[in-house]
């Protein structure tokens, strides 16, 4: 009852700001029975104690109204936590004793403190009320502490929760489980649980996916209607009259290139020569044609955002018949396509470019490794084979990009050798390997090619004025780029020129200078750290990282809403719709999907990287007392992380180190204050597994070698 009286009264007191209301006010407006009074004037007190609220000229008043803002905590600690802004992206700082036992998913209403918490380099707030409790998807493992069963909470940390009820369930030692909270608590310590259901094992990576999936609400079984859509669509195939209407490119040698277990197959390419230069083109599927308005398919497509894509298992944006059927550009059969035709000159510049509704037919389903074979000379004959129809145009294409890459570094684009895992599975979906995903001539040639088209787009909605979705990358924050300067002078490079005016040229520039150095790794790490995530946005604000006026995603409308949502306005762009009707059909369609699209891509980012976790500990828990080479790539207070060359990281905890007092020295070492003993990132070190987490996604290691 208490809970329910604080809330009653700071809702109260919020609108009235500097007024306030006079205790008889209160009292009367809570309708408070004779018998409670005491108690709400308690909660008063308790209150005012608090300093959420203060007693003036007869009036109570909500201290600092302004500074209240309603938000949702996403993510807790050991000792904090996190709570998004409702109206923004905004993340606050929380100490776990300001939480009020707030579980991710709780909607709150919080107070934004006067002070900023330097080392999570973001403002400090305190929970003041829980005004919803989530009743979203709770996760967590079963422990066993002094003898009894309990439940390790996901998503955050806390002592081992106390279990009620098991409704049923015959629960053991190390079962990923699905729970609900019985009762809660100011202390996350002290909430109990009940449990609901059982995924299996936690020392299954895949469980502990099928968890994560769960508790991230995720969602991956499509509706009925959706489906039936699919079915159709995929059952009536490409309709010979819509062949009639486009134009018709069959008689190009087109082919896609993808890698080898590729399934949604949406780009395909061709290439020809032309007066003075190239004619290249980029044919994408045309999702939007078979995907309409207001459609079940349609609706999904927005949910979702995007497709997921977890070691084995793709969640896809729209169902296989779509993905894999009528809209995967296959080989030999006729598929109808969205095309972006470029003129390029001999020195790569675009000098001419048009988008048509076309339809094409594939010669061969082609895969960066044997692309990349013919290229070097390497291919065996069956490969050449393979090829024949479409073998011709590969040193054309090898040539154009050779030209692009150039001219990319030559605007002064980073390039930066951001790491990816390969993690490979067996048929019971158990990882057996881990390797760092590699990337090729071929792979460049797609990724110039695709660039080609997506600035192709941006430029045409530019030109002519009509709202769009454009791929957005903003200057990097002063503060992050000044960070940087200090981080590379700690770590004995200079700033290399590094100041709060800094641009993209001048971090290719670092980039290069640190190439050949063993601690390249961690300065791409912190070149990648100081740039602004990329977006999506209805402005066309430009690409930092590209170093391009006008960017957008047009060549992967199956995985992705913002490409499969500017196929839609394209559409009636190039059916020659004015510009005025272009604006009242899609200015607001625009800003609704460009937000979509950017806060999808973000769940699908962090699902990705933290479902690798639960692979690579997985993988190493049969690696348990072996040693590996590796070097430092970050560092706490606690200790410091280790990656090995195949990408799998982990933990080096300061309890495992030579006794001694610890502390982060400048960001980037782990001191040891009377020794000056400084595990630095970027020293190579040796190490050995001695434990593996699968269910908390964590591996720890013991330091055997600094070799610095």
């Amino acid at each position: 009852m208490k809970y329910l009286y604080r809330q009653k009264i700071i809702e109260m007191l919020l609108p009235k700001k500097k007024e306030g209301m006079t205790e008889g006010a209160l009292l009367t407006a809570l309708k408070t029975a004779k018998k409670d009074r005491k108690r709400v004037m308690g909660v008063m007190s308790a209150l005012e104690k608090e300093g959420i609220i203060y007693h003036s000229k007869g009036h109570y008043i909500l201290k600092g109204a302004s500074r209240y803002f309603n938000g949702t905590v996403v993510k807790l600690a050991r000792t904090h936590g996190f709570i998004r802004k409702d109206d923004s992206d905004e993340e606050f700082f929380v100490r776990g004793r300001d939480l009020l036992g707030a579980v991710p998913g709780d909607r709150v209403l919080a107070f934004l403190s006067e002070y900023a918490d330097e080392e999570h380099e973001s403002d400090t707030a305190k929970v003041v009320l829980v005004t919803e409790e989530t009743d979203g998807v709770m996760t967590g493992t079963i422990i066993s502490d002094n003898g009894k069963l309990r439940l390790r909470p996901d998503g955050f940390y806390s002592e081992p929760l106390f279990i009620v009820r098991w409704n049923g369930n015959d629960i053991k030692e190390g079962d990923k489980v699905r729970y609900s909270i019985h009762e809660r608590a100011e202390h996350h310590s002290e909430i109990t649980v009940d449990i609901v259901s059982i995924y299996g094992s936690s020392e299954f990576a895949k469980c502990s996916v099928d968890a994560y999936i769960d508790e991230k609400g995720i969602e991956t079984e499509f509706s009925d209607e959706a489906l039936a859509e699919a079915e159709k669509i995929g059952k009536a195939g490409v309709d010979p009259s819509e062949i009639k209407k486009r134009e018709d490119l069959r008689p190009l040698p087109i082919f896609t290139i993808d890698g080898a277990d590729t399934k949604d197959i949406d780009d395909a390419v061709s290439i020809e020569p032309a007066e003075n230069g190239f004619r290249l083109g980029v044919h994408i599927a045309d999702v939007s044609h078979y995907v309409t308005k207001g459609t079940a398919l349609d609706k999904t497509a927005h949910e979702r955002g995007t497709s997921i894509y977890i070691a084995d298992r793709v969640i896809p944006m729209l169902p296989k018949e779509l993905s894999n059927g009528v809209c995967s550009l296959n080989p030999n059969e006729d598929r109808l396509a969205f095309s972006c035709i470029m003129e390029v000159a001999a020195s790569g510049e675009v000098t001419k470019f048009r988008f048509a509704k076309t339809v094409i037919r594939s010669r061969v389903k082609g895969v960066y490794s044997e692309v990349n074979a013919l290229l070097d000379d390497t291919a065996d004959e069956d490969i050449k084979r393979k090829y024949a129809e479409v073998s011709a145009q590969l040193p054309m294409m090898r040539q154009l990009t050779e030209v692009l890459i150039k001219n990319r570094e030559g605007r002064g684009a980073p390039d930066i050798d951001s790491k990816e895992s390969k993690i490979i599975c067996n048929e019971d979906g158990i990882c057996v390997d881990i390797s760092e995903r590699t990337r090729g001539f071929a792979e460049r040639m797609i990724e110039e090619f695709m660039l080609c088209a997506n600035g192709c787009a941006a430029k045409l909605a530019m030109e002519k004025e009509f709202p769009f979705v454009y791929r957005v990358h903003e200057s990097p924050d002063t503060d992050k780029l000044m960070k940087l300067s200090e981080m590379l002078v700690n770590l004995g490079f200079d700033n290399l020129g590094i100041n709060e005016k800094s641009t993209a040229a001048d971090l290719a520039s670092i980039l290069d200078k640190v190439k050949d150095d063993p601690k390249s790794p961690v300065v791409n790490n912190l070149v990648l750290r100081s740039m602004m995530k990329a977006k999506y946005s209805e402005e066309p604000l430009g690409h930092y990282g590209l170093v391009l006026k006008e960017y957008s995603h047009f060549t992967s409308p199956i995985r992705r809403l913002a490409d499969f949502s500017i196929h839609r306005i394209l559409t009636d762009a190039i059916a020659g719709m004015p510009t005025d009707k272009l604006v009242k059909k899609y200015e607001k369609f625009a800003h609704e999907q460009a937000y979509r699209a950017s806060i999808t891509e973000l769940t699908a980012v962090a699902a990705e990287r933290d479902c690798d976790k639960f692979y690579m500990a997985e993988y190493m828990k049969n690696h348990i007392g072996e040693e590996f080479d590796g070097f430092i790539s970050g560092v706490t207070g606690n200790g410091f992380f280790v990656e090995l060359p195949n990408t799998v990281e982990g933990r080096v905890d300061t309890m495992t180190l030579p006794t001694g007092t610890y502390e982060l020295s400048n960001d980037i070492a782990l001191l040891e204050t009377v020794t000056n003993t400084a595990y630095t990132i970027g020293d190579a070190v040796r190490v050995k597994c001695v434990a593996a987490d699968v269910g908390g996604g964590m591996i720890d290691f013991e330091l055997l070698e600094h070799k610095i």
